[in-house]
């Protein structure tokens, strides 16, 4: 048995992973319950990205050895490339309570609990690393991070201080960055993040800086920065996304639709993207819409997306059409409607498409929906007080009409509130040591 064993690390070692796993695999049938030959086979398959055929095998590695530091990590590191990261914690925690001083254990379990969002804790797992390798940058760079996010203020602007190269180096700079901009010190995180950039114009620094730009609505500079960036980085997905967030809050909406078309069109399924062409549909001139039919693609692949059924059916129904296009927007927005009955949009676009078709009294409930479920939407107010007006309801229409003129601004306040969820969204996906 040993021979074979040693026959297929061999194998192992020369990159003959099938004859190694043959081997092991022949071994593993004739021997069960031995810990080298359940790691050794387990590990070959975590090698070989098969973590589920090699969850059972270091399972019965931890059993056979559970006073193993490394068979707990490797465990733990299965699991994490599961997906299932509360236990991979759990085996990454006992990983380092057998062992103390092993570093990649306390590394794999800061790195997952700054995953998880417990970044107290991880900068103790670093920083418990760092006394076993003092000086290691990266693992005071991850310590750094983590104290930003904690909000331990004083610990971090300590930690980042200690760096003793830090206006050179853009790893330093960005996470400077990061530390001024959570102090609420906003032109200084800019001037790091741009700093960033000089030293190092990679992918990740354009994007912490473009992301600052676009949590502060400077939409000219992100504007720029990621112009010639998104043909640099033809791949980042996130540039792209952040160019098309930056038009749109620069009102440039013709250019915001084919940047979100393209995404949608790489991503069908993606409901985000499809939101945001949808909401650039909505607004700019019809001449420049002809990218927006990937919205009606997606809304009829999703009928249970409410909001993007609607943009779709507004999309249609500005642009008029034939019968079977002005039907097609009907069958919309009643999916919007059911899919989502608080959707204050959907009641009111229905309301439109009935009063398009002459409809005036059934528009009148959709309508009132719309307005019980937002009372500001000026032009709910505008369309119901057209359909009392129609109705013979002339009292009730004047009062609408002073509402409308009440709450005129609301178009703009909504599209304002839209942007800020959509720059809230861009600044979430940004992580300065990605």
């Amino acid at each position: 048995m040993e021979r074979e064993f040693q026959q297929a690390l061999a194998e192992q070692d020369r990159g003959d992973l099938d004859r190694a796993e043959s081997l092991l695999k022949d071994l593993h049938s004739k021997h069960s319950g031995i810990f080298a030959l359940d790691e050794t086979l387990g590990l070959l398959l975590v090698r070989r990205n098969r973590f589920e055929e090699a969850l059972p095998l270091l399972h019965s590695a931890v059993r056979e050895s559970f006073d193993s530091s490394a068979a707990h990590a490797n465990l733990g590191a299965a699991y994490y490339n599961l997906h299932r990261n509360a236990e991979a914690q759990m085996e990454f925690e006992r990983a380092v309570h057998i062992d103390p001083h092993s570093l990649s254990a306390y590394l794999s379990l800061g790195r997952i609990q700054m995953e998880g969002h417990h970044a107290r804790e991880a900068s103790e797992a670093f920083a418990s690393a760092l006394r076993i390798e003092p000086g290691n940058l990266d693992l005071m760079l991850d310590r750094t991070q983590a104290l930003i996010e904690a909000g331990e203020n004083a610990s971090a602007a300590e930690s980042l201080q200690s760096f003793t190269d830090g206006d050179h180096s853009a790893a330093v700079q960005l996470l400077w960055g990061e530390f001024e901009e959570q102090k609420g010190a906003y032109l200084q995180a800019g001037k790091h993040f741009t700093r960033a950039v000089e030293l190092d114009p990679s992918e990740t620094n354009v994007w912490a800086l473009s992301a600052e730009l676009l949590r502060h609505w400077n939409f000219d500079a992100a504007i720029q920065e990621l112009e010639p960036s998104v043909v640099k980085f033809p791949q980042s997905v996130r540039l792209k996304l952040g160019l098309g967030a930056a038009y749109f809050g620069n009102a440039n909406y013709s250019k915001a639709i084919p940047v979100f078309a393209d995404l949608l069109t790489a991503e069908p399924g993606n409901s985000t993207y499809a939101e945001m062409l949808g909401l650039s549909c909505k607004v700019v001139m019809q001449e420049a819409k002809p990218r927006c039919s990937a919205l009606l693609t997606y809304a009829q692949a999703h009928p249970g997306d409410a909001r993007a059924a609607t943009y779709a059916a507004t999309f249609i129904l500005d642009g008029g059409g034939d019968d079977a296009r002005i039907n097609l927007a009907h069958r919309l927005l009643q999916n919007a409607v059911v899919a989502d009955p608080k959707l204050a949009d959907a009641q009111f676009e229905l309301g439109v498409w009935l009063q398009n078709e002459s409809q005036w009294k059934e528009s009148i409930q959709p309508l009132e929906s719309a307005l019980a479920l937002k009372p500001n939407f000026a032009l709910a107010h505008y369309r119901l007080a057209l359909a009392y007006w129609r109705s013979g309801r002339k009292q009730e229409s004047e009062r609408e009409m002073d509402l409308q003129k009440k709450f005129s601004a609301q178009q703009k306040e909504d599209l304002d509130q839209r942007l800020r969820q959509i720059t809230r969204f861009m600044v979430e996906v940004r992580s300065p040591r990605q």
